[in-house]
């Protein structure tokens, strides 16, 4: 079964933001936005951000919503995994999936041993992980995700727009990896943006990400290649909120996004 989801990313709130940036939506907000919106999950966002036991049981339920996954980020290697077991200790009770990713760093090739301990320790406490390959980390082109799949038996979280970001085709990709593929994150990119931005940070906070069916990517072909997928779709459109900046258009960009996703593929 497909169950489609979206994130607190995609309403400004994320690591980054939260308690860090003014004007960041409340978890009542964006809960009540996706909702609304007609996405039946949500992932968790930072840690906390949504609560946690009752209170992110409570605030789910209330909506009708499920908890899709969490993400989280590891310097894999360096032997700190208290992030992920914290993540995970959040997770109790709740059918999600841990989220693995890369810190933001692109300096050498990603420590499959330390990405195996992670995998270990999440399968210990019955929770099967996925990878994000992610812009600005180590595991980014398709050549460092051929890399971690070849040397691990992590599954792969596929994100069509940081695929597509990083040079990949996310077409080709859905079809060579789609044995491998437990989660996915679907993105909109325009590589414009890209091109006339200096670095990735610059153009991700430049709305390198957009609506659905308005960038670059073949989300069509993306669809098509998937197979007999079944698991979650989370529609993610990273948004930095500026100070006093109104939250509305980009709540609203959500609902389309859902509908784009119901009279374009079915889902």
């Amino acid at each position: 079964m497909i169950r489609v989801a979206n994130a607190p990313v995609s309403y400004g709130a994320f690591e980054l933001t939260v308690g860090v940036l003014p004007d960041v939506p409340g978890p009542e907000q964006v809960l009540d936005a996706i909702a609304a919106a007609g996405y039946e999950g949500t992932e968790l966002g930072p840690l906390g951000y949504l609560g946690g036991g009752e209170t992110l049981g409570d605030r789910l339920r209330r909506r009708g919503l499920l908890l899709a996954g969490a993400f989280v980020e590891l310097r894999f290697g360096d032997g700190d995994l208290a992030p992920l077991a914290a993540t995970l200790d959040l997770l109790e009770g709740f059918n999600a999936q841990p989220i693995l990713c890369d810190r933001g760093l692109r300096d050498g090739e990603v420590d499959l041993d330390g990405v195996a301990h992670a995998v270990e320790l999440a399968r210990t406490r019955g929770f099967e992980p996925s990878f994000h390959h992610h812009m600005g980390t180590r595991v980014q082109t398709p050549g460092e995700i051929d890399r971690l799949l070849e040397g691990t038996d992590v599954a792969l979280l596929l994100d069509s727009g940081h695929l597509t970001a990083a040079g990949g085709d996310p077409v080709q990709a859905a079809r060579d990896w789609r044995d491998r593929v437990a989660h996915v994150h679907v993105k909109d990119v325009r590589l414009s943006v890209l091109e006339a931005t200096p670095t990735w940070d610059d153009a991700w906070r430049r709305g390198a990400f957009c609506e659905l069916g308005t960038g670059d990517v073949d989300l069509r072909g993306f669809f098509g290649q998937l197979g007999a997928y079944s698991g979650w779709i989370v529609v993610e459109q990273d948004w930095v909120p500026l100070p006093g900046e109104d939250p509305s258009p980009q709540i609203e960009a959500q609902s389309r996004n859902r509908r784009w996703l119901a009279e374009h593929v079915g889902l």
